[in-house]
């Protein structure tokens, strides 16, 4: 079975670009897309299904089915601070307006109708700390498995220079809880300085897909299935927006059998630094 054309090329200009999609024949469920405007102008839409909206920079204003919020953001980038983000009900209309320039991310997923629209703000965002040493990384859960939300889970990875995330390698195509679950992932990345790069391997047991990517700023990965590590190279810090779809919205991941002893290292090293401390 020929794999979808996992690299998306940054796109150019503003206004709204549809970036991966079921009927661009890349993804079996995810739609994402990015809507850039200059500030004081506009735009109205409407979604085909649940969608969160992240805000990754700028300050707008937005109504969703009737409910407005004005003032929303503040950060200048996404290495800048948490994320602000909309969920949208499936269906939902949409406009924002721009007090700034504004990028906006959006992940959407075929979803039973229902839902409130929501500002989700960064004091709801949860942060956590993942791995150790060049393998640490900080997480934003924005989108999280309680919230109430129906088959969408997103959030937001910082690679510091020189680190990898999504480490040890780990996978979630196969529906066998509590061992994996199925879930479609999207990234979108963004490198900071912007003139570098960063590295995403996919990869599966068998051989048959063995990818190794160079990413660059705004560019988007698809993940069909496979085990996914990413690389900051040093000099570059690495972020990526992260959209998973499934139906029990709970990750149980399946980490590669021959780099899994890392995480039972993690344990060891813990003690062992704070003995040393």
């Amino acid at each position: 079975m020929a794999e979808p054309k996992l690299h998306v090329p940054a796109p150019k200009g503003t206004g709204w670009h549809t970036v991966v999609s079921p009927q661009l024949g890349q993804t079996r469920q995810i739609t994402f897309s990015l809507l850039r405007l200059e500030a004081g102008s506009e735009y109205e839409g409407q979604v085909g299904g649940e969608t969160v909206a992240v805000l990754l920079s700028g300050i707008m204003d937005a109504e969703v089915d009737g409910r407005r919020w004005s003032s929303v953001g503040q950060r200048r980038d996404v290495f800048s601070g948490k994320a602000y983000a909309l969920y949208l009900p499936s269906n939902a209309r949409f406009r924002i307006r721009a007090n700034t320039f504004v990028e906006l991310a959006f992940g959407t997923v075929p979803a039973p109708m229902g839902g409130e629209p929501t500002l989700i703000t960064p004091d709801q965002v949860k942060s956590r700390s993942v791995g150790l040493f060049n393998w640490r990384r900080d997480i934003d859960d924005i989108v999280d498995s309680s919230f109430p939300a129906r088959r969408l889970l997103v959030g937001e990875t910082r690679n510091p220079p020189g680190n990898w995330s999504s480490y040890p390698p780990h996978k979630h195509e196969e529906e066998n809880p509590p061992f994996e679950t199925q879930m479609e992932e999207v990234y979108h990345f963004r490198i900071f300085p912007p003139t570098g790069f960063a590295i995403q391997m996919i990869y599966t047991d068998d051989g048959e897909l063995n990818e190794a990517i160079i990413v660059k700023d705004g560019d988007t990965v698809v993940i069909p299935r496979g085990y996914h590590p990413v690389a900051a190279p040093p000099g570059y810090a690495v972020y990526y927006l992260w959209v998973l779809a499934g139906e029990r919205r709970q990750m149980f991941v399946k980490f590669d059998p021959a780099h899994e002893w890392v995480n039972g290292a993690e344990g060891i090293l813990k003690e062992w630094h704070r003995w040393l401390g």
